[in-house]
């Protein structure tokens, strides 16, 4: 009897030491998870309330929910506009970026040009500030302030370092002996680019423009910069938002959740190939 309990005794620990770590792992995970989606939460609750529920201080915790902070927003003339403007110059600053930006990843990861990956890996750390006094002023000269052109040519970048970067990581996890067996067939370099890289990396391609598209979508910075009435976005117009003297938060709660709900369900939708490419891109090298 002594012997069987003495034998059982570190079996019993070790389930208890394996309970008590997944249980603060548990524990330490929901307290992460809380505090990132607490201003989501805060967020969404400030939409659904009053101004003078929003200001109440303590705050108000159990409150009759309205839908007329929304109702304001999307009946207004210019929201609808405002977001048909960060839908083209989102969709277009990543399609260009993905044009250019498959055969740079490609040109990086095969023929191991550092200097070009140098160059937009220095574009994405660089404090986007710094571009933004030499852009408006080119901007003024050449008349592309609050235009579509300017916009876009501007958002790219931010979107192409983004897309280039997760798109290295993919091509490097592909075996080059495919493309070399079609070269031997006589493919041309382009045609093993676009016949057989870009389908392998098809996911990749997906998360990257995910990416990019979710980049350009938030940029604030930029447009508020070198847009204007007819070309300003969804970020630019939550300004509208703040006075003066007041702030209207029951409004503003209400379009910042309009703004990031399209962006919060694509990133869910790809979200592992967003970490894969992440952190196939972190292994480069580079």
């Amino acid at each position: 009897m002594v012997e069987g309990f003495s034998r059982r005794k570190p079996l019993w620990t070790r389930r208890t030491r394996r309970f008590l770590r997944r249980g603060l792992l548990l524990i330490t995970s929901i307290s992460f998870l809380f505090v990132f989606l607490f201003p989501f939460l805060w967020m969404a609750a400030g939409s659904l309330k009053t101004q003078v529920q929003y200001m109440a201080y303590p705050p108000v915790w159990v409150f009759h929910p309205t839908l007329a902070n929304y109702m304001r927003v999307l009946t207004s003339g210019d929201f609808g506009r405002y977001a048909l403007n960060s839908t083209i110059v989102a969709s277009l600053s990543t399609g260009i970026s993905l044009l250019f930006g498959i055969p740079a990843a490609y040109a990086i990861a095969r023929y191991r040009r550092t200097g070009l990956g140098l160059i937009l890996l220095l574009a994405r750390m660089a404090p986007l500030v710094a571009f933004l006094i030499p852009l408006f002023v080119l901007y003024v000269k050449l008349h592309l302030v609050n235009t579509y052109t300017g916009l876009v040519a501007a958002h790219i970048l931010v979107t192409l370092p983004v897309v280039v970067w997760m798109l290295v990581g993919f091509v490097e996890g592909l075996p080059p002996d495919i493309e070399h067996a079609a070269q031997i067939d006589g493919a041309t370099l382009v045609v093993v680019l676009w016949r057989i890289v870009v389908p392998l990396t098809a996911p990749g391609i997906a998360a990257a423009a995910i990416l990019g598209f979710i980049f350009s979508w938030n940029n604030f910075l930029v447009s508020v910069v070198l847009s204007g009435d007819r070309t300003q976005t969804l970020p630019v117009a939550l300004f509208n938002y703040l006075g003066y003297q007041s702030i209207e938060w029951g409004p503003l709660s209400a379009a910042a959740s309009i703004v990031t709900l399209p962006v919060l369900v694509l990133a869910l939708t790809v979200q592992r190939y967003i970490v894969q490419g992440l952190v196939a891109g972190g292994l480069t090298g580079y």
